[in-house]
């Protein structure tokens, strides 16, 4: 039988590497590897246009898109992981020693629905009782998903003005680093700067923190969700379990090497310091794994109205484990 041919938009991981440049196939898909950097432009493509046939996403931004009818539907498979105790920053002129000092101030996130942003709210709102809605959120960034609307709490930035300018006059005492919201002026259609933004952490002992929520919640905060277009998982069901043996395949690979020492750099050192916390898998896949991870963050984004609706594990997830293989 002659392959499908589908369009895929994946980030150039380490444990993505050889499904980009083909050594590990996917059975039955001639895949045309699509480049978007950075990525973050190309989960706005899918949303909007659906542009790929295969995409990485934020998992919020697909939670969300999901809830409004987006006619994608995700695989359990999650190539970015992080904790979110580290990355909210402060200005140290604020008067902010807890999460609870937050409230009645103004804080910056790149958009409400940043994954990063999120994940960071729950931490604050169920381990440390945080009332979100008592914190002005500025963004200054469009939402992915359009049909989104936001929180009375949560305000625009004026045009021509960003939240690194914003930090620096002290107009918001609290903002997301990187990519997330300070570390940043532009949007990704258009290209952005990274700036320096050198204030402490909201948390100066994360690491401690993370450690102690994961054993206790069992939760590992997840990014890059790989969707798939409903019309291919109609036409070719088999393709979900395809894209999940090769992504696991190509996944368990680099774990090797990370166990054996051969992988090295910064993806290397990050997930090697992950394995103290989560064990010897830093990126595990599959619905039974991240079950835990999945119903709280499709329960904080319904708890912070980012969704008009709880949504159900089967409404969300494909479980490729489930799906027979390609016969031929």
């Amino acid at each position: 039988m002659s392959k499908v041919q589908l369009k895929i938009a994946v980030a150039d991981h380490p444990h993505t590497a050889a499904i980009r440049d083909g050594s590990i196939p996917i059975e039955g898909v001639e895949a045309e590897i699509v480049t978007v950097k950075p990525q973050i432009g190309a989960f706005r493509r899918m949303v909007r246009e659906l542009e790929f046939d295969v995409c990485e996403i934020a998992p919020t931004t697909y939670i969300i898109a999901r809830a409004y009818g987006k006619k994608f539907k995700a695989l359990p498979i999650f190539v970015v992981r992080r904790f979110h105790h580290s990355g909210l920053l402060v200005r140290p002129d604020a008067d902010i020693s807890s999460p609870k000092d937050l409230e009645g101030k103004k804080a910056g996130v790149r958009a409400y629905s940043v994954t990063t942003g999120v994940w960071t709210r729950q931490v604050l709102i169920d381990e440390y009782g945080v009332d979100n809605s008592k914190i002005n959120w500025f963004v200054d960034d469009e939402e992915h998903v359009q049909e989104l609307r936001l929180p009375a709490n949560v305000s625009h930035v004026a045009t021509g003005d960003s939240l690194a300018e914003m930090m620096a006059r002290g107009d918001i005492v609290a903002g997301f680093d990187a990519a997330a919201g300070i570390g940043r002026t532009g949007a990704p259609t258009g290209g952005w700067q990274e700036v320096e933004a050198d204030y402490p952490d909201l948390f100066p002992n994360a690491e401690a923190l993370e450690a102690d929520y994961y054993a206790r919640t069992g939760v590992y905060p997840m990014h890059g969700t790989i969707v798939v277009k409903d019309s291919v998982l109609e036409a070719h069901p088999w393709v979900a379990r395809s894209i999940y043996d090769a992504f696991t395949q190509a996944k368990d690979e680099w774990v090797a090497k990370l166990n054996s020492g051969e992988a090295t750099g910064a993806g290397a050192d990050k997930y090697r310091k992950l394995q103290t916390i989560v064990g010897a898998d830093p990126l595990p896949y599959g619905i039974e794994a991240n079950r835990a991870t999945i119903e709280a963050l499709e329960k904080t984004a319904f708890d912070q109205g980012l969704t008009p609706r709880r949504m159900r594990m089967d409404e969300l997830f494909v479980d490729p484990e489930q799906v027979p293989a390609l016969t031929a």
